[in-house]
Formats: C-alpha cells, structure tokens, sequence
C-alpha cells in the first residue's frame, strides 16, 4: 500500500520505517526542509538502536520518501498516518493540538476522498470524534505504545494492536496495513473513538502510578529502616504485581510520562472527573529528584558549593539521547545552581545535553568524568555504570562518594572498594568507606 506519515520526529521517522520493512511504499512529511533532507539522505537525528539501518535501507531501495508537500502526500497516500508531538500546554498541563489540528487540516485539503486519516499521536479523549466532526473524511485513530531503545522492536513486534474505528472499511484498510503483524500473531483490540484514545492515556497513567508507587515505598522504608530494593523483590514475585516498573529511585521522565499524565488529569477535570490520583503520582515522581539532590549535600558535608560533582547520565533512560525532562539534568541544574562544579557524562545525550545546558561541564569519557570528583551520581541507568570497577574508579576520584540514583549499583562491592555509597530508600552497606 502506499502510506504517509505526517511528522518525522521520533514516532513518525520509526513508524515510516517500519512500515517500509512491512512492504509498503512510504512517504514521509515534515515541515523542517533540514529534517526531511536528513532523513531522505538515511540520515537520523536522534539515537534510537536499528532505526538508521532500517532508514539507510529503504530509501536506498526507493520504497521510503521525504518531503515537505502536504500536496504531493495527498497525491501519493492512501493512508495518511499522523504522528506529530503534542507538548504540554505552560498555562493549564492541557495538550497543546496545533500540530494535530494543523496536520489534520492539511490532509483535509489534499487528501483524496477515499483515503484514510489515521491519528497516532496522543491525545486527550474527544479529540477523534472532533475531527470526524470538522472534516469530510474517514478518521480512525491507532495509538501508538513504543519504549524509546526499543521503538523498532515495539512496531514490528509489538504486544497489541489498538484500532479506534468508526466503520468496517477503516477496520479493513488498517488490517491490511498491518497485516503482516496480525498474521504474526499479535493480539488486535478494536474499539470505539474514546476507547482507543483512552487506552494510550491510560496505560501511561498506569505506568507512571506503579514507578510512583515504588518511590513512595523508598520513603517508607528510609523512614522505617527498610530496604526497598528487597521490597520490589518480594513484590515482584507475585503475578497479579510482577517485576517491571518497580525500581525505586529518581523517578519517570522523558517527552511521554510526564506531560501525559498531567494532560489526562487535566481532560478528566473537564469530563467532571477529578482524578487526584494522578496530581499525587506526579507529586512524588517530582520529590525524588528532591530526594536526591539532598543525598548529594549529605554527601558532600550539607551544601555542594565548592565540590566537584560528576554526574553519570543525562539522557531520561538508557538506550535513547532524549533529554526531554531529563531528571538527570534536572538534578545536575540543580547542584550548579547551589554551586558545584558540575561533570556531566552520557554515551549518547552529551551533544543534546550541551545545547540545553550549555553551563554545565561535559566529559568524552567515564574516566575523565570522575577524575578529581568529590562526588558522583549515578543518574541515568546505562548498562556500562554497572561496569564500571568501583576499585579503579577509587584511584580516580578526589572523595570515594556516590550517590546511586537509579537503585542499579552493588553497594556492597562499592563500600567493600572504600565508596561511602547512598541510595534512595536503601539503608547504609555494612562497613563503608568514609
């Protein structure tokens, strides 16, 4: 089929892609001429594992395009999928939908008429039925679930498929798209407008809640004397509960958790339905960063003006450069702003990070990173901080300090190296360093 994907950013630059490696023939539309020149070169802004293989393949190969023409994707798609940001609104936490409204708007205009409209992006519930209201054109909504790292594997392979249809003939169209991952066995729900809007939204509220459950618990046990590691453990074992999500530490971040959550909050207030649940889950997802910017001055005597803080990460979680509300960063401005002298090292973020937080010191490698630190903070749950030797590190550092903000280092072998090693609702290792 001959498809288009409104919006190149991260979901749309993937979703193009894969819908390329599914067989179809793609067109690519991006109002950023640099953008879509990138791209239509194979080229990738942003880091996301097996995207610029599959990109470099397929507009090798012809079967993946870029433009800027709204008029010259009306003429080619039979499918239109739109796949534009909806940011948070600064004045209320509502979903800014300009970019929906405007993409919606300009397929209108050039689409054909039997041509589907398919909304990706997420959006406050309502949104599709507005749409089908406003224009002349069959509107379906299919939203969209990726774990960024892992958003190539999540379109391919993905655990379920959501269509929010209005006729049979949508139905149809998008089964065919998709066809080649349902006849892989994936699990297909459809559903009304509301539904399939809801379904996104609440999956995210969800997933959000259970981290911000877990970092409550880390209060609790610091508090008690508890070890919340141990806590998510035992918890984790039980199936109508599992493992996932429950890693206590310095909370959610990112372009989706956050500004969703306050977004479903803020519809649901319109609906008449007061969901304080969700202030209260952003409310101790924001005290974590607290939380570990107090561990720092703890660590360094009460204040950090003056020390040397290294910071390990600044993406929002391994496996991307995102540094959209990076509580990394956020922590890292933070101990600038009272005073530290800040070393920041990410594998991927660095170059990201630099642009946004230009007065922040930057390090081309773990080593030099540490070296002369009077502290360290580990920020961002990348797999090569677990490598790091603790007892070489030592030799590096100015002060053998550590803070594990992310809850993935063993403390027993870091205090057993001579580091004097905190943690967000775990209790002091046995027989630290000082």
């Amino acid at each position: 089929m001959r498809l288009t994907v409104i919006g190149t950013g991260y979901l749309g630059a993937t979703h193009a892609a894969c819908m390329a490696e599914l067989g179809h023939e793609v067109l690519g539309v991006d109002a950023d001429p640099e953008k879509a020149a990138a791209l239509g070169a194979g080229r990738v802004p942003f880091h996301e594992p097996g995207l610029p293989e599959l990109i470099a393949r397929h507009t090798a190969s012809g079967r993946l395009r870029f433009t800027t023409s709204f008029a010259e994707a009306g003429a080619f798609g039979e499918v239109h999928f739109v796949c534009v940001g909806t940011p948070q609104r600064a004045d209320s936490g509502a979903a800014d939908l300009s970019q929906v409204d405007a993409a919606f708007a300009a397929l209108a205009a050039h689409a054909a008429p039997d041509a589907l409209l398919v909304g990706k992006s997420t959006v406050p519930v309502g949104t599709a039925e507005r749409l089908a209201r406003t224009y002349d054109a069959e509107i379906a909504w299919n939203p969209e679930f990726l774990r960024e790292g892992l958003a190539v594997q999540d379109t391919l392979r993905p655990d379920r498929l959501v269509f929010g249809v209005a006729s049979p003939r949508a139905e149809a169209v998008l089964r065919a798209v998709y066809a080649p991952v349902l006849a892989a066995g994936t699990p297909l729900v459809t559903a009304d407008f509301p539904t399939a809007e809801l379904v996104k939204t609440a999956a995210n509220a969800f997933l959000a809640t259970k981290i911000s459950f877990i970092n409550a618990m880390a209060e609790v046990c610091e508090a008690a004397g508890g070890d919340v590691r141990t806590l998510a453990e035992a918890l984790g074992h039980d199936d109508r509960i599992g493992p996932e999500f429950l890693s206590a530490g310095l909370g959610f971040g990112g372009g989706c958790l956050p500004k969703d959550i306050r977004a479903f909050a803020h519809r649901a207030g319109e609906l008449g339905v007061p969901l304080r649940l969700l202030r209260e889950v952003d409310a101790i997802n924001m005290r974590r960063r607290d939380r570990v910017v107090e561990l720092a001055r703890e660590q360094c005597g009460g204040a950090v003006l003056g020390a040397r803080v290294t910071v390990l990460g600044a993406a929002f979680k391994p496996g991307s450069d995102d540094i959209r509300d990076s509580p990394a960063l956020a922590v890292a401005a933070r101990l600038r702003l009272e005073g530290a002298d800040v070393t920041v090292y990410d594998p991927a973020a660095a170059d990201n990070a630099r642009k946004a937080f230009p007065l922040l010191g930057y390090a081309g490698t773990v080593e030099d990173a540490l070296r002369g630190a009077d502290l360290v903070l580990h920020l961002t749950e990348w797999p090569q901080f677990r490598e790091i030797d603790p007892e070489r590190a030592a030799t590096l550092v100015a002060r053998p300090r550590i803070v594990d903000g992310r809850g993935g280092l063993d403390a027993d072998r870091w205090a057993a190296a001579g580091w004097r090693f905190r943690a967000p609702g775990r209790p002091v290792p046995a027989g630290e360093g000082q």
